[in-house]
């Protein structure tokens, strides 16, 4: 059996596959791991309590993991973890999330592939790899087109007068805060890219608001301009994996169409097509 994670800072999915039946996988769920941010005992224990119960680990003859913050220097923690709970499989793996998100959109073809969540990041993949990245940078100096910084571009403009009076009244009654509390959390509390992307549902609630609909689409566009044109292949079209790009995939499209570019395959979670990925 061939067992696949996708997982980020909150939640992991797990797939348990036969080796040519994905249709047939089971799914489950654990708490996110993440080796940036969890030392060798959380993530060990994360494994052992939460997911072994739900499986047979004797079972398991491959195990490949996609997980935010496997960088290439933390890649060896995460095999030797998944080697420790898993000491049957012949074939253990770890690679970055967005090295899954490719894998999930293209397969084995050529593509580009892109996640927009709560962040942002992109790449060119030649079927199996890697190839070339436009650098993220984060949400204060990149993540054109995620929703942290589709949160910060709308707060901009509620806050600059850009937006207007209703839409403003709207948003402190919802979320119980005034200007000052926007900017205490922004400023001085943990983590404020998820509290930036965290707005995204009010914001997808007013896009028939011609400026809400504006700020969606410019972060779109300045996703495009400043990540996948790099990567010089405006005919080629751009998959997308994620939350942001699955609930805007048609501003997503309107914006790729403006800069030059096509959408492909759009995905809410990439736990379905790497588990295509890996029978095939």
């Amino acid at each position: 059996m061939i067992l696949i994670a996708d997982s980020g800072s909150t939640k992991t999915d797990w797939a348990l596959i036969p080796p040519t039946a994905a249709a047939n996988a089971s799914l489950f769920a654990s708490q996110g791991i993440n080796p940036v941010h969890q030392d060798r005992s959380v993530i060990a224990g994360i494994l052992r309590q939460e997911l072994l119960p739900q499986l047979n680990p004797e079972n398991v003859s491959c195990v490949c993991f996609y997980g935010s913050g496997v960088r290439p220097e933390l890649e060896p923690v995460m095999v030797q973890l998944l080697q420790e709970a898993f000491p049957q499989a012949k074939q253990v793996e770890a690679h970055s999330d967005l090295l899954g998100a490719a894998r999930a959109l293209c397969g084995h073809n050529y593509g580009i592939a892109s996640i927009l969540g709560t962040g942002a990041n992109s790449c060119l993949y030649d079927g199996e790899a890697i190839v070339q990245n436009t650098p993220a940078l984060g949400y204060i100096l990149g993540d054109e087109g995620s929703g942290g910084v589709l949160g910060k571009h709308f707060l901009h403009e509620l806050y600059k007068g850009v937006l207007s009076e209703n839409i403003r009244a709207e948003f402190e009654r919802e979320y119980s805060l005034t200007m000052a509390d926007v900017v205490r959390r922004v400023y001085r509390e943990p983590m404020p890219n998820r509290f930036l992307a965290s707005l995204a549902p009010f914001i997808h609630r007013h896009l028939s608001d011609p400026a809400v609909r504006d700020l969606v689409i410019d972060n779109f566009r300045d996703f495009f301009r400043y990540n996948i044109r790099p990567y010089g292949h405006p005919e080629m079209p751009v998959s997308c994996v994620g939350s942001v790009a699955w609930y805007f995939r048609d501003q997503l499209a309107e914006a790729a169409n403006a800069e030059g570019f096509t959408i492909g395959t759009v995905l809410r979670s990439p736990i379905e097509g790497l588990t295509k990925y890996h029978v095939i």
